[in-house]
């Protein structure tokens, strides 16, 4: 009996070992196990921050790329407006104009000896005007020799360099009128204005 029960005392303690042992282990697997997911976590941290630091990177480049592209529109578009305003002025003409309005002629009357004298000399188109035999050749003649004094006292042109760059003569207000006819009737009369202007400037 005493054998049996020294015998029941060592499997008893035989498998308190055991149970004690399978504790263990499944404690030491248990904190390796949370080892190894603390270590994961720690790792997906570092890399989502690693993540995060490469997608800021990322935007602060476009923004730098973008200001800096704006800056060189900018630029470019300065360089562009200063580029026109140089040309402006370098492309400036001096012009001399004069206008004679509400001159009781009919605009097609002065565009007939208008068209004689476009795109001539000053000196040249006086002459022409002073022995053309047409009504339109007594208005334009007063209103060149206006052009030609405007050029010559307000903007300092040479005269000898003058010619008529522009010339036209547009319809201006219609005066209406009557005149009695037959059988008690009246016709309408239509006395014409038009509105003259003579652009000069100087050759090169």
């Amino acid at each position: 009996m005493a054998d049996e029960k020294e015998k029941k005392v060592t499997t008893a303690s035989k498998k308190s070992e055991e149970t004690k042992t399978a504790k263990a282990e499944t404690k030491s697997s248990n904190k390796t196990e949370s080892k190894t997911a603390e270590k994961k976590v720690a790792e997906t941290k570092t890399a989502k921050t690693a993540t995060k630091k490469a997608e800021t990177k990322v935007a602060e480049n476009k923004e730098t790329a973008k200001t800096e592209t704006k800056t060189a529109e900018k630029k470019t578009e300065n360089a562009k407006k200063a580029v026109k305003v140089q040309k402006e002025s370098e492309t400036e003409e001096l012009v001399a104009k004069a206008t004679v309005k509400y001159a009781r002629i009919s605009s097609r009357k002065i565009a007939i000896v208008a068209n004689l004298i476009r795109g001539k000399n000053v000196d040249e188109a006086l002459a022409i005007l002073k022995f053309t035999p047409k009504a339109g050749s007594e208005v334009l003649e007063k209103l060149l020799k206006s052009a030609i004094a405007n050029a010559e006292n307000n903007n300092q042109m040479n005269h000898s360099k003058l010619y008529i760059a522009e010339i036209y003569s547009n319809q201006g207000p219609t005066l209406k009128r009557i005149r009695p006819a037959a059988k008690g009737s009246a016709v309408r009369i239509r006395k014409r204005t038009s509105n003259t202007t003579i652009v000069l400037k100087e050759r090169v």
